[in-house]
């Protein structure tokens, strides 16, 4: 079989947070996975609990559970782990290193505007262009396979791709580790996507998500609802 870049590093990205809202909302935790081959062995996890400075509402806590209290007692200061997280971003994709984020716009919105919040340099500005090669399991699965019915969060898609889940989802690095087996799955079952250049593939997902953006935003018109999913990708 012909190595592909899914045979060289790649960096897995996740963040949980105190809610949806990019521009408003504060990172609680981060993960970042190197993995340099398939399995959890092949494996170097960092993460970091930060102290958001503001309340975590109840949603979010269900969700990741981390409560303000943990949060303010335990977490690192944001610009710190922040600036921390940015440089290694920065330092991996400036070695042609590919982002791998499942709904990867979300992590990287709320990143760069958290760090402008906190006067530091955005990853775009670190890299002196835009924040390339990434890779979103999400993206690539509605691109190679958008007919297929059902919704396509992480857990559908581990069922999709008959993958076992072990430990619990939404904590990051567990979803890091679980993106990159759904991104190895997608390239098992469609080979062109692992066929693709870096560069190609980072292209073509620009072109999946418009599309799909487009299709939800005339599907929102058709319900009565504001048709507000932006049509570009990453950022």
């Amino acid at each position: 079989m012909t190595s592909t870049w899914l045979d060289a590093p790649l960096l897995g990205f996740d963040t949980e947070t105190t809610g949806t809202n990019v521009a408003t909302d504060r990172i609680v935790t981060v993960a970042l996975v190197h993995s340099v081959g398939p399995g959890r062995d092949h494996e170097t996890v960092a993460t970091w609990l930060i102290d958001p400075e503001m309340d975590i509402p109840e949603p979010a806590q269900r969700v990741h559970g981390i409560s303000t209290d943990h949060a303010r007692a335990h977490g690192l200061k944001a610009a710190d782990a922040l600036e921390e997280v940015a440089s290694m971003i920065a330092e991996s994709l400036g070695k042609d290193v590919p982002l791998v984020a499942f709904n990867g716009s979300f992590d990287l919105a709320i990143l760069e505007n958290e760090l402008t919040r906190l006067g530091l340099p955005t990853l775009t500005s670190r890299l002196g262009h835009d924040v390339a090669p990434v890779i979103d399991p999400l993206v690539v699965d509605r691109g190679v396979d958008r007919f297929r019915k059902g919704k396509r969060t992480l857990t559908d898609m581990l069922a999709h791709y008959g993958i076992e889940q072990d430990g619990r989802l939404h904590t990051a690095d567990v979803d890091v580790s679980a993106t990159l087996d759904v991104l190895r799955a997608i390239v098992a079952a469609h080979p062109q996507v692992g066929a693709s250049s870096l560069e190609d593939l980072h292209r073509e997902q620009i072109g999946w998500h418009r599309s799909w953006a487009e299709n939800f935003n005339e599907f929102l018109k058709k319900k009565g609802k504001t048709p507000d999913v932006s049509t570009t990708w990453p950022l």
